[in-house]
């Protein structure tokens, strides 16, 4: 049986090559990653880690998160951003979401600010989900109304635009990227913060290698001679990982191009099934992931799928739903009703740019099979 994977990396000789050069020695993949990325996205600052949870932990170092902070992120974000934050024996402030296009809202984040009089509560982590854009405007605006720090969250959305602006240069005080996001045993890994704040680069990349430094070159002292000036950790990329990630990053245009053309095949197809139906989503999007309702028994209609060969995924169950989340703070399961009732329907098609359009419409065929079959 014709079997369609959920994810399939896009690998081909332009990593072997990038790798092979780094295996060299004779330049560094790191800064090369760093300085291209940059210009990509259009800021000052990329500061590269081992992955985009790395990245996410070393900005909120660089940010001096301490205990007992709080940052609002959304309910229907991944696991990774609570658990950062928790690992500063900070809070987590989840926030319900737009049943529409499953992100964060800027007006039930304001909710809570107005209520707000603890100097704790440090700022706002803004998830871009699925590849579509969150009204960041919105939260930037916030950011300056309550003095405090909007992060964006875009693991989901390395090359989405705004006004022909890249995210990670639209105005937030940090984002972080992650070039391998949410796949396990992924061939490589790395992440990347981006900033236009001069202090808060300088502080991640100290921070980075243990907060370790050196003498300048020409310097009195010999060159191992070094200083540790802070609490860092290990956040710093390989140059085999730069190498892979630098790949990547250059036909990054074209896997999102694919992407497209692949969700443009499901929107045709898909769009007058019984069962089935495509969520709203803004202009500006790169598919990260190709999101559908299910109106009932979405579990069975996966199972279904999986027993014709089609994997699917799903982003995300929402936190308060996950053992450690909703024991530690006591949540109850309509807490965050739009949440939940996304997360009851949701379903992830594969896209992917190892997908050709037969494949495609093969997950097609078979999605209309099941729906068809459904009473």
């Amino acid at each position: 049986m014709k079997t369609i994977p959920f994810f399939a990396p896009d690998i081909d000789d332009s990593e072997s090559s990038e790798i092979l050069s780094a295996l060299s020695g004779k330049d560094s993949k790191v800064s090369l990653l760093e300085e291209q990325f940059k210009k990509y996205i259009g800021t000052k600052h990329a500061i590269s880690t081992s992955d985009g949870t790395a990245a996410m932990h070393l900005c909120l170092c660089a940010l001096d998160l301490k205990r007992g902070d709080k940052m609002l992120c959304s309910v229907n974000c991944h696991p990774f951003i609570p658990e950062v934050i928790r690992h500063f024996d900070a809070e987590p402030i989840f926030i319900d979401v737009s049943e529409k296009d499953f992100n964060l809202l800027a007006e039930r984040c304001e909710e809570i600010l107005e209520k707000n009089d603890s100097k704790k509560l440090r700022g706002i982590i803004v998830s871009h989900i699925a590849g579509g854009m969150a009204g960041i405007e919105s939260f930037y605006a916030l950011g300056k109304k309550y003095g405090i720090k909007i992060i964006e969250d875009a693991t989901y959305a390395m090359g989405l635009s705004q006004g022909g602006k890249k995210v990670g240069s639209l105005g937030a005080d940090a984002t972080i990227f992650s070039f391998f996001p949410d796949k396990l045993h992924c061939i490589a890994n790395g992440g990347m913060i981006v900033t236009n704040d001069d202090e808060l680069a300088q502080k991640a990349t100290l921070l980075r290698y243990h907060a370790m430094v050196q003498d300048e070159e020409g310097s009195e002292h010999p060159e191992y001679i070094y200083d540790v000036l802070d609490i860092g950790n290990k956040y710093d990329l390989t140059q085999i990982a730069a190498a892979c990630c630098l790949a990547q990053l250059r036909k990054i245009d074209k896997i999102i191009a694919r992407r497209k053309e692949i969700a443009k095949i499901y929107d045709r197809e898909l769009s007058n099934l019984a069962h089935l139906s495509i969520p709203a989503r803004s202009s500006e999007h790169v598919f990260s992931a190709y999101i559908v309702k299910i109106d009932k028994n979405r579990d069975g209609f996966a199972k279904e799928l999986k027993e014709r060969g089609v994997q699917t995924g799903l982003h995300f169950i929402p936190l308060h739903l996950l053992s450690y989340y909703k024991t530690k703070y006591a949540l109850k399961v309509n807490n965050f009703p739009s949440a939940l009732r996304n997360y009851q329907q949701v379903l992830s098609l594969p896209i992917h740019t190892k997908m050709s359009d037969e494949d495609v419409l093969f997950v097609c065929e078979q999605i209309k099979i099941v729906d068809k079959g459904r009473v």
